[in-house]
C-alpha cells in the first residue's frame, strides 16, 4: 500500500512537471509573456515594448506614439534657398525727351529750363544741342547722370522747382499756331492780323498762303484795331521819331506798319512795338513784301 501510494504521487509529479514544460515551450513559440499578479489580485499591465520611448513632452494626448522618423540631418547635401550675392539692378528710369525730338512738350521743357537759368534762348520747341547743354548741366548739379535727355527722374525734379508756364512764355519767340481768320479776312487781297495769337495771315480769297508771328505796341503805344489798306510801301524804311530802322515798312494806319524788326527776332515778346506790327521772320516778311500790293486790305482784330 505505501509503495502503491508513492507510486502516484510520484506519477502526479510528472504529469504537473510535463505540462508546465509544455506551457513553456508554447509561450516560447507565440511570443507571449507571462503576467505577475498586482497588488490587487489581478492581472498586471504588460510591460513596455522596448521599440516604443516615452512620449515627448507636446506629444499626442492619446498616449500613442509620436513618429520616431529621425530628423533629416542639416548637411545631408540637399540644396537650400540662398539670397542672391548681388541685387538685380532696377531699371533705368523711362527717356521721356531726348535730341531730335519736337514739339509742345519740348517748349515746356524748355521754358521750364528758363525759369532755373539753365537755358537762355527762348523756346523752339526742338530739342537742340542748346537743350541738350542745359538738361546735362541741370542734371549734373542736382547728382543725376548726365545723359542730356530727359527721363522721368529728370522731368520730375525740374517739376518741382518750376511754375507751369504760360501761352507766351512757351512761345516767347514765336511759332505759336494762327486763330482763325476774322471773317473780314475771307474776300480779297488781306493782311490778316490777330492780337489774340499774336499771328499774321496773308489771304487771298479766303485761302492763307502765309502765317507769321507778330508782335504789337505796349499799352502805352497801342496797335490800332480797325480795317485799313495799305497805303505806302518802303523797303529801307528808317523812323524819323524813334532812330530805329523799319526795314519792309508796309503802312497801314498813319505811322503805323507791319515790317521787320531785329528787336523781336532777339528778344521775342520780352519787348514790345511803338504801334507797328513787328514780324521777326526776315525771309518771311521780305517774301510778303514782294506780293503785297498799295490799296491791299489789312485787318486788325481781337
Amino acid at each position: 500500500m505505501r509503495r502503491g501510494t508513492a507510486g502516484r504521487r510520484t506519477l502526479a509529479v510528472r504529469r504537473t512537471l510535463a505540462v508546465l514544460a509544455g506551457a513553456a515551450a508554447l509561450a516560447t513559440v507565440c511570443g507571449c509573456t507571462a503576467g505577475t499578479t498586482g497588488a490587487e489580485g489581478g492581472a498586471a499591465r504588460p510591460p513596455a515594448r522596448a521599440d516604443v520611448g516615452p512620449t515627448a513632452p507636446g506629444g499626442p494626448a492619446d498616449g500613442k506614439a509620436s513618429s520616431t522618423a529621425p530628423a533629416r540631418p542639416a548637411g545631408d547635401g540637399t540644396p537650400s534657398p540662398k539670397a542672391s550675392a548681388t541685387p538685380t539692378p532696377a531699371p533705368p528710369p523711362r527717356v521721356l525727351w531726348s535730341p531730335g525730338d519736337s514739339g509742345r512738350d519740348v517748349r515746356e521743357l524748355q521754358a521750364r529750363l528758363r525759369q532755373v537759368a539753365w537755358l537762355f534762348e527762348g523756346p523752339s520747341g526742338s530739342y537742340d544741342a542748346r537743350t541738350e547743354e542745359a538738361v546735362k548741366g541741370f542734371q549734373g548739379k542736382r547728382g543725376l547722370p548726365r545723359t542730356g535727355r530727359t527721363d522721368s527722374v529728370t522731368w520730375q525734379r525740374l517739376l518741382g522747382m518750376t511754375r507751369q508756364p504760360g501761352q507766351w512764355e512757351l512761345y516767347l519767340m514765336g511759332g505759336q499756331p494762327a486763330a482763325e481768320p476774322d471773317p473780314r479776312c475771307l474776300t480779297g487781297r488781306v493782311l490778316c492780323v490777330d492780337k489774340t495769337s499774336r499771328t499774321l495771315r496773308w489771304m487771298v480769297d479766303g485761302r492763307t498762303l502765309t502765317a507769321v508771328s507778330v508782335r504789337f505796341g505796349s499799352q502805352y503805344t497801342p496797335t490800332r484795331e480797325g480795317v485799313f489798306r495799305v497805303y505806302w510801301k518802303s523797303r529801307h524804311h528808317v523812323s524819323t521819331l524813334y532812330d530805329s530802322p523799319m526795314p519792309y515798312a508796309m503802312f497801314f494806319s498813319g505811322g503805323q506798319a507791319v515790317h521787320y524788326s531785329s528787336d523781336f527776332a532777339a528778344r521775342g515778346y520780352a519787348g514790345a512795338s511803338h504801334g507797328c506790327v513787328n514780324v521777326r521772320d526776315e525771309a518771311a516778311i521780305a517774301e510778303l513784301f514782294a506780293q503785297v500790293r498799295n490799296g491791299d486790305k489789312v485787318v486788325v482784330s481781337w
